[in-house]
């Protein structure tokens, strides 16, 4: 009777003009968030297995790191730039995730534009500290350099859940599972860290010791942060051990993971951008290995 009265009163207050009965879409869906469903190319990454996101982002950046020459960091960059737009990413948001690696670039830049390997005409020169036609180019390869190795580490997990992330390295790359769990459960505390330091603030401010001394304050409230974790590790440890976490034998996983066409595809792709730029710096003859 409750029900039946449930709904009767949700019909009339709907034909009398009120509020309609709240619908069941959950508010995480496009249509109750208000958003349009992603298509075409934004629809591509996201279902994109994130252990062939982490495959594709060491293809690119591997090769970078045995050549210092500015033209095959400027080839993959331009190259991730396109790829990354049409896969749905808007600059505001590179420039969003990216701000860490945009700032530590030209700082790179800076220390081989005064301690690179002099050579050519030399423009300045302090004690240690020479700038001459080698060091401006290399600046310039290593800050291209940075760019382009930061850009798809950073861009490629973007929406890249952890769990998923651990799912992946067990059963596609069929690493240890008591490694896999473990390293999950460390990532998903590294969130708690910026709360219980906001916590010790606000308790010491409460006090009346937290207006003064900032490197005093730093230094004890990092001190209590290591201890708070190193007992929260324990007691996770403990608590997953007595669940079965560490055993040795099969496990079953709840969510499988899978690999599919578009893991193929981003495969290819990474690997054509890395071939790309080592062949055109070859062809211009800018190749310059580390070794060399």
């Amino acid at each position: 009777m409750s029900a039946v009265g449930e709904r009767t009163g949700s019909r009339a207050t709907a034909s009398a003009g009120g509020p309609p009965a709240v619908s069941a879409i959950p508010s995480g869906t496009g249509a109750a968030a208000g958003r349009p469903a992603p298509t075409g190319a934004t629809r591509f990454l996201p279902r994109v297995n994130p252990v062939t996101k982490l495959a594709a982002a060491m293809l690119v950046t591997t090769p970078l790191l045995f050549t210092v020459d500015w033209v095959s960091a400027a080839i993959a960059l331009v190259l991730q730039l396109v790829l990354f737009i049409a896969a749905g990413i808007s600059p505001a948001t590179m420039l969003r995730r990216t701000w860490p690696v945009l700032i530590a670039a030209p700082l790179a830049g800076v220390s081989m534009l005064l301690y690179g390997e002099p050579s050519g005409t030399e423009y300045w020169s302090f004690w240690l500290a020479r700038i001459t036609d080698g060091s401006i180019e290399l600046a310039i390869a290593v800050t291209v350099r940075v760019v382009a190795i930061g850009l798809p580490a950073v861009l490629l997990f973007i929406d890249v859940d952890p769990t998923d992330l651990a799912d992946g390295l067990a059963q596609v790359w069929r690493l240890p599972s008591r490694f896999v769990l473990g390293a999950l459960a460390g990532a998903r505390l590294v969130g708690l860290f910026v709360e219980d330091w906001r916590a010790m603030a606000l308790s010491r401010r409460a006090r009346g010791i937290g207006d003064h001394g900032a490197l005093r304050r730093f230094a004890t409230m990092a001190f209590a942060l290591l201890v708070l974790a190193i007992r929260r590790g324990s007691k996770l440890a403990t608590a997953m051990e007595a669940r079965g976490f560490g055993a040795d034998g099969r496990r079953s996983w709840a969510r499988p993971s899978r690999i599919g066409w578009r893991d193929g595809v981003l495969v290819v792709i990474a690997a054509a951008v890395a071939a790309a730029a080592i062949t055109g710096a070859i062809v211009v003859g800018a190749f310059h290995p580390v070794w060399s």
